[in-house]
């Protein structure tokens, strides 16, 4: 069998030695080799730099210099691309002595070659450079009857078990790194068992067996895993909807209804993404660290090659990639059943309360659950730190590093807001999610609504104006700032790269221009332009269909909202999938739109909380489907997927998916007796149900306005839209005046986003996980860059996946009967203010804070 490979041979190159003082940009008495300093600079490997000299001998000053300057704009504001490099080109193309004298300038021009070369026939970054390989089989299977039919089968499963248990305490879920990692010996075992017999199609032969187990072929099943393993959304709408308890409306047990919203709401976010991978696919700095861990988990199953690689402890490490993540999976296998079942306290370690469990302040700042956790090490659990879905090798540092210092500034506005008492915080715990009533009470949304849901203007001034906690209120004002900081953030630092992709994306629609090759020159470009693109107007047509099923579903069903709330939060992701996007796939964060969807659309339906939940849902969970979609559709970019059989797979998985989730629910609804009460079976009770109920009613039916209006209490949180956005325009004209390094590590959505890890998380979710970031992305990467590009990724998807898989059998054989160690160390960690979260403040019998019964309207 022939194969196509992009191969760039590699060939031996002089060293040079000499000296660049002229060159304005290095003055050393220690005379350094090239290919030294370019390993150093770039975080590059000998093995991906001796492929690179082959091309950089082949390139002219004039080639290189147009090419150094479309660098220089897209990367000049990356913190993911070494400064260093910066300040060289920046020499490079400052300085029209080099190019009318050349020879003067030797070292300058063949190092800016290498850079050239190294950035052309791989990623310009150390982290995809070390499990992307940047060459390509076309003759690979991939889209075979066996990957298929795996994928298929995992569709169905996780969408099964994850509805199912959705309404559980504590509720269970399979993610697709447990599909990911159960496909492979499948996979093995189908390429041992079936015959190698098939159809020929259109000229293209279909096998059972068409030879060993691909790479392609699992991350196609793992792809599908991905789209299939959440819920539909809109499943808590029909749960609020059917219920007596809540809305008690029956037409929503019906399945048609359901199966139409959640089609819709699901594919509309497929369409969106399909729309913008020009901006969020395509383009190198688009890294999306989260798909890096499950290459790197792929690569350890199907990667032969195994070099030696020096490590920290002294040592030549030659364990290969299979068999280091087959050991790190079993440690973390055997040792999550400690902090997580057997010895509690240490997932929990807040020490510091155990001295005096009861004392108010103590708790307060040093407290895991209930207070701010400010503690030097506060837990010996990594799964503790994967709270919002990222871990410390899986992000680069600086975010992690922004992220911590967000978190520490919200804490002390958060400290401050108590202890002053400020709009009577001090009457309710520190760190609290929950809304709460003027004693103290979790606030009974029933006490504010009529029979039919509706906002009920009588029994709401005779109850309670709605009260938040000081971690709450935080939350808020930082929501506020991030929405408007990610748009003058991306106008500022990314708008050259918007540019073009609107450009490609225009040219897209034309016969004459194909698009993607003329603007994106990375190698995984050109190796993907081998494959058939899938066509703009496919994408357009699945978002059509389902902007048509939204409007059908609510337009057709007595749901009292307009089909303009699937038009108003198209808008609204529309606005913010490329701001959010791109800064996703470059930090590894996400930035979610769900308050601003329920702030702008409980504004827009006041007192329909059904209304409010729909806009949300079109809003809000349209850009976050997109997002994931995307970063499956980089997966499959990567890999060398071709484009079409990606489409099939994710329009296959979801269709499968959501098919399955609804007729799960149904059978929930209708066979499962007492659900979603205290007498409900094997505990289908149903809390995030519960809670999805608080929120509708709160923010759908008493509404934004009446707490963050003219007339609200809470009016001055509104200060964080502007706030927001005049913080990355500081942060920007800083690093362009100063240019120090250390600045343009600064992220100010990163930033933004750690002041929101609060409520009910704490700094006790998010320090344990700096100086580990630290270790590997800092230490690690540039001192061990071979060690670290080899098992780093591998580390973090091994341990996600023994967390997994430890958890569901912890799951099942225990927790599902109730079996559970009663002992000190499982005890120690709810004691006092621990259990039972204690205020500052208290009140006597009949008394209530805040506003006079009758002052609030």
């Amino acid at each position: 069998m022939s194969v196509d490979i992009e191969n760039k041979g590699a060939i031996a190159s002089q060293e040079v030695t000499e000296k660049a003082d002229s060159d304005g940009y290095r003055n050393s008495d220690v005379q350094l080799p090239l290919d030294t300093q370019v390993e150093t600079d770039l975080n590059v490997t000998e093995n991906d730099l001796a492929e690179a000299k082959e091309l950089a001998n082949r390139l002219t000053l004039e080639e290189i210099r147009p090419m150094m300057e479309r660098v220089l704009i897209i990367h000049e504001n990356d913190p993911n691309f070494p400064f260093s490099i910066i300040e060289r080109i920046r020499a490079f193309l400052g300085n029209e002595e080099i190019f009318e004298n050349p020879q003067k300038h030797a070292v300058l021009i063949e190092e800016m070659k290498l850079e050239s070369a190294l950035i052309t026939v791989n990623s310009p970054y150390a982290e995809v450079r070390a499990v992307v390989d940047n060459h390509d089989d076309v003759h690979i299977p991939c889209g075979t009857i066996r990957a298929w039919t795996i994928g298929i089968g995992f569709s169905i499963l996780l969408a099964f078990i994850n509805q199912l248990f959705s309404i559980r305490q504590p509720a269970i879920s399979v993610q697709a790194n447990v599909a990911q990692l159960l496909a492979f010996p499948i996979g093995k075992a189908l390429e041992k068992l079936l015959p190698d017999a098939g159809i020929t199609l259109w000229g293209t032969r279909h096998s059972l067996n068409p030879g060993p187990f691909s790479r392609k072929e699992h991350m196609l099943i793992t792809i599908m895993a991905n789209v299939s393993w959440n819920y539909p959304y809109t499943n808590n709408i029909i749960w609020v909807q059917y219920l007596p308890d809540y809305f008690n409306q029956s037409y929503a047990g019906q399945f048609s209804y359901q199966i139409v919203i959640a089609l819709s709401t699901n594919y509309i976010g497929y369409g969106m993404s399909g729309i913008v991978r020009r901006f969020l696919v395509y383009p190198s700095y688009c890294v999306w660290p989260a798909s890096l861990v499950t290459i790197a988990l792929n690569a350890a199953f199907h990667n032969d090659k195994n070099t030696p690689v020096e490590s920290p402890f002294g040592k030549v490490f030659t364990v290969s990639r299979m068999k280091f993540f087959g050991l790190t999976f079993a440690a973390m296998f055997v040792y999550f059943w400690f902090p997580n079942y057997i010895f509690m306290a240490l997932s929990v370690f807040s020490w510091t309360t155990w001295i005096a469990p009861n004392n108010v302040n103590l708790s307060a700042i040093t407290g895991f659950y209930n207070g701010l956790g400010v503690n030097p090490w506060p837990t010996w659990d990594w799964n503790t730190l994967l709270f919002d879905q990222t871990d410390p090798l899986m992000i680069p540092f600086f975010s992690t590093f922004n992220k911590f210092i967000g978190a520490t500034i919200a804490c002390f506005v958060i400290a401050a807001l108590w202890y002053t008492n400020t709009y009577n915080t001090g009457y309710l715990p520190i760190n609290s999610n929950r809304v709460f009533d003027n004693t103290g009470a979790l606030y009974n949304v029933t006490n504010a609504v009529d029979e039919h849901g509706l906002f009920d203007a009588a029994k709401y001034e005779a109850y309670s104006f709605p009260f938040l906690a000081a971690g709450n209120i935080s939350i808020y004002l930082f929501f506020f700032a991030i929405y408007t900081a990610i748009i003058s953030y991306a106008y500022l630092y990314h708008r050259h790269e918007i540019v073009m992709g609107f450009k490609n994306l225009f040219n897209s629609f034309r016969k004459d221009k194909g698009g993607r090759i003329n603007d994106y020159q990375d190698v995984h470009n050109r190796l993907m332009s081998k494959y058939a693109e899938v066509p703009e107007w496919w994408y357009t047509i699945v978002l059509a269909i389902a902007i048509a099923l939204g409007c059908v579903g609510i337009a057709h069903w007595e749901t009292y909202t307009s089909p303009g709330v699937v038009f108003y939060g198209l808008a609204l992701c529309a606005l913010f999938v490329i701001p959010i996007g791109i800064v996703k796939a470059i930090t590894g964060i996400e930035v979610t739109l769900n308050v601003l969807a329920e702030f702008i659309g409980g504004s827009f339906v006041a007192g329909n909380a059904l209304a409010m939940n729909y806009f949300k849902s079109f809003g809000y969970v349209t850009c976050a489907h997109a997002l994931l979609f995307s970063q499956d559709l980089k997966l499959a970019h990567y890999v060398k997927i071709p484009p079409r059989q990606t489409f099939a797979a994710q329009m296959m998985g979801t269709l499968i998916s959501t098919f399955v989730s609804v007729g799960v629910l149904n059978f929930q609804i209708n066979q499962i007796p007492n659900v979603c009460t205290v007498n409900a079976p094997n505990r289908f009770t149903c809390p995030g149900i519960n809670t999805f109920f608080t929120a509708s009613v709160l923010w759908g039916t008493v509404g934004p306005i009446k707490v963050f209006g003219q007339d609200g209490m809470y009016t001055w949180l509104l200060a964080g839209f502007p706030i927001g956005f005049v913080v990355p325009i500081i942060i920007y004209y800083m690093n362009k005046r100063f240019r120090k390094t250390w600045m343009r590590q600064i992220h100010p959505v990163a930033i933004f986003y750690g002041a929101l890890s609060w409520a009910p998380y704490n700094l006790s979710y998010i320090w344990p996980a700096v100086p580990i970031a630290w270790f590997s992305w800092i230490f690690l990467k540039q001192r061990y860059l071979g060690f670290w590009s080899k098992y780093n990724f591998v580390l973090s998807a091994s341990f996600s996946s023994a967390i997994a898989v430890a958890a569901i059998i912890i799951f099942f054989s225990l927790q599902w009967t109730e079996i559970e160690l009663d002992w000190w160390g499982n005890s120690v960690t709810s004691q006092g203010c621990e259990d039972d979260a204690c205020t500052l403040y208290h009140l006597a019998e009949g008394e209530y804070f805040g506003p006079r019964i009758g002052e609030f309207h």
